[in-house]
């Protein structure tokens, strides 16, 4: 990511645009940052992404800050809203659902009427119908679905 300083304001920029912006100009393949700052175009640091929790948090990129020399984007945490969580809760429930279907289904032929299903199979299947009333629903962790017998 680049930028390029416009009458003061920080905007958003690219070699190509620089290559365009200056079509008789010859550049290197790889321009070097002394080049680049003579067109008032700088290359921008991205700070790493803080930690997060991605169930009640997001990332949102804050503004280009420049110092005259360096740019550099960084990041801060929003707490996510009320119709974010819901839809965050709505997405992972039905994608639970979905695995939990495709367990129930694969172990279907148990059930037949040629075969006698052991304690431990219907305790099986039992928990997966009874994962939505889990506590952690619907943000499941691996370690929260029943075990096959």
């Amino acid at each position: 990511m680049m930028i390029k300083i416009i009458d003061g304001e920080i905007n958003p920029y690219s070699v190509g645009r620089l290559r365009r912006d200056n079509p008789n100009t010859s550049f290197p393949k790889n321009i070097v940052a002394e080049t680049l700052a003579a067109y008032d175009v700088y290359k921008v640091a991205v700070d790493p992404n803080p930690d997060y929790n991605e169930l009640t948090q997001k990332l949102t990129s804050d503004a280009v800050v420049f110092d005259g020399t360096n740019a550099t984007q960084s990041w801060s945490v929003v707490n996510l809203n009320a119709d974010e969580l819901s839809y965050k809760a709505d997405r992972a429930a039905d994608a639970n659902r979905e695995i939990r279907n495709t367990l129930i289904a694969k172990t279907d032929w148990w059930a037949s009427s040629d075969l006698t299903m052991t304690a431990k199979q219907t305790a099986y299947r039992q928990a997966l119908r009874d994962i939505t009333s889990h506590s952690n629903w619907p943000n499941l962790a691996d370690s929260d679905w029943p075990t096959k017998p």
